[in-house]
């Protein structure tokens, strides 16, 4: 396998994960076969091959119809992608998350998986009854006024209905199908096994962590299985655009919602993929482009909580211009420090400061201590002078964020999956900004956004605001503040009387250690004295030579040697 095919990630804490085991029962291997079937017909048997199962085997792949019949006339990444979809729910969402890893896995590849999408065939209608009344503990009906047994839409891990509550609301009811925790926990138990061969078989292996990226997967899939989890995202993001002009959040009815079962607000809007339609609507394609360039700057530096999953599918748009969201379950987060070095690194790669932008990484902690500045300085120099000498319209700056991850790669950069995340959402944003809006220059909004936040998070307004914020907690403690410092004055002569007193005891501690030292060192004097008599004495009795020499001697050093051991022994 070339070396350009691996991720990594960070870790998952579930029971799966303790998989440490290659061996497979019955229906893993089968499963097993037919993915390397199918990787075979999309020419991927370089996959196969690299699987250290295989290799004693791999002189069969000749002699295999399947082999001459491949196609390879396709670019890897769509073969990929190919093969994924036809593998099923489980390896679309897998295909899904490596997208997400652009900083680890080849540019064309990461691209081409980001079009994979949740298009797999609904599940009966009558089976999302089941679910609901099991999910609910009511019939159906007790719920709603109406409810659509046909799907709206339907996707690898849940499929959505459309519905009406009993005080005319109309909703979209989203069910999870039905047997999918045990259809994901049976692939996750084939994919940590290849994960394990991987590891001890594949010479990139130990570095390129293949378990953490199957544990990244298990995090993901796990998430999008509990509902509530997505509704309290939903519910944090329209927390955060009241009454917004930019976007609209649907609403989340958490009585009629379980982890099984998610009913939200339904909204009209037109997708954001029909371009066409929004133009004909009268929406100023220019401005909504832009607005979603502020939209994704304002979640994450503004709120530090973005949405992750901004692709076509989940993007609406009203005809009065404004966003509308939906599938909420994948969000990000940053720390106010994130956002900092963030914020720092983006202007730097704007104004072409490509020592702010080493230094940062270095002050942020994303590459080791012991990088040296000038180097990573010079490789992104490398990597950003020939993108910017294009017209800045022209620029993708998503793409220029993933090969600045691929150079930082090169210099043991630390994973941080908030940053992808987010990385790959602003690829998807500028990726609809242009195909609503093909002249969008990005920076023309993210710039102003930037400066005005840095302007804010630093300097004296931000210190204003820093103590604005502390005061209502400081200020109960203002009265008391002269007896606090009456008490650390008192405390700070207590502890030199204490310090003073400690010196005294510490010389006195000195001196009983040299005393110590002494005794011990008489010990083994007098002790090495005595031996080296009896080995004086046993030596010449072996020999059969015991003079009066000999023996006067050995007699002279026990002596010696007893004196000083009782001496040093018995000395206090």
């Amino acid at each position: 396998m070339p070396n350009s095919w691996h991720s990594a990630s960070s870790g998952w804490p579930g029971s799966i994960r303790a998989v440490n085991s290659v061996a497979f029962n019955r229906p893993q291997t089968l499963r097993l076969f037919r993915i390397v079937q199918v990787f075979i017909r999309h020419g991927l048997d370089e996959f196969v091959v690299a699987l250290h199962l295989f290799r004693p085997y791999r002189f069969l792949l000749f002699i295999l119809p399947l082999y001459w019949t491949r196609d390879t006339s396709k670019p890897r990444g769509q073969r990929l992608r190919e093969a994924l979809e036809e593998l099923g729910p489980i390896f679309v969402k897998f295909g899904q998350v490596l997208s997400t890893r652009p900083d680890l896995i080849p540019e064309d590849i990461a691209l081409e998986l980001a079009r994979l999408q949740d298009d797999v065939p609904s599940f009966p209608g009558e089976q999302a009854r089941e679910v609901i009344e099991q999910a609910l503990g009511a019939p159906l009906e007790q719920h709603f006024a109406d409810f659509q047994l046909a799907p709206m839409a339907s996707a690898s891990v849940a499929q959505v209905h459309a519905a009406t509550l009993h005080d005319g609301t109309t909703v979209v009811v989203k069910v999870l199908r039905p047997g999918i925790e045990t259809v994901i926990e049976e692939d996750l138990q084939l994919l940590y096994r290849l994960a394990v061969l991987a590891r001890k078989h594949w010479s990139e292996g130990e570095r390129l962590r293949p378990v953490e990226v199957v544990d990244e997967y298990n995090k993901t899939i796990h998430d999008e299985l509990d509902l509530m989890r997505e509704g309290a995202n939903a519910a944090q993001l329209r927390h955060n655009f009241p009454e917004s002009e930019l976007i609209y959040v649907p609403k989340v009815y958490w009585d009629h919602s379980r982890r099984q079962v998610l009913t939200m607000e339904r909204i009209e809007g037109i997708p954001i993929r029909e371009v066409e339609a929004i133009r004909a609507a009268g929406v100023d394609m220019r401005q909504l482009a832009h607005n979603g360039v502020e939209i994704f700057f304002t979640q994450a530096f503004r709120d530090g909580f973005f949405h992750a999953d901004m692709h076509p599918g989940n993007i609406f748009v009203s005809a009065t211009g404004q966003y509308q969201a939906v599938d909420f379950g994948i969000m990000g987060t940053l720390s106010e420090l994130d956002k900092r070095y963030l914020a720092e690194n983006l202007l730097a790669f704007f104004n072409r400061d490509y020592h702010a932008v080493a230094a940062a990484h270095l002050r942020a902690g994303w590459v080791p201590a012991d990088t040296r500045v000038e180097e990573f300085e010079a490789a992104v120099r490398t990597v950003c002078e020939p993108i910017f000498a294009r017209p800045i319209s022209e620029i993708s700056f998503g793409r220029l964020v993933v090969r600045l991850f691929q150079v930082a790669r090169r210099f043991h950069m630390s994973v941080q999956p908030q940053l992808v995340l987010l990385q790959k959402t602003l690829l998807n944003i500028e990726g609809l900004g242009r195909q609503l809006y093909p002249e969008l220059n990005l920076w023309e909004t993210a710039k102003p956004f930037l400066e005005r936040w840095m302007r804010e998070q630093v300097g004296p307004r931000a210190l204003v605001k820093a103590l604005g914020r502390e005061l209502p907690a400081v200020a109960p403690l203002i009265p008391e503040l002269p007896g606090l410092i009456h008490e650390l004055l008192r405390r700070m002569r207590d502890e030199q009387l204490v310090l003073n007193t400690r010196s005294q005891d510490l010389e006195a501690l000195r001196q009983a250690v040299r005393h110590g030292q002494r005794r011990l060192d008489g010990l083994i004097t007098g002790a090495g004295l005595l031996l080296g008599a009896i080995v004086l004495l046993g030596l010449a009795r072996f020999s059969g030579t015991l003079s009066m020499p000999a023996e006067l001697a050995a007699g002279v050093l026990a002596i010696i040697g007893a004196v000083m051991v009782g001496y040093h022994g018995l000395r206090r």
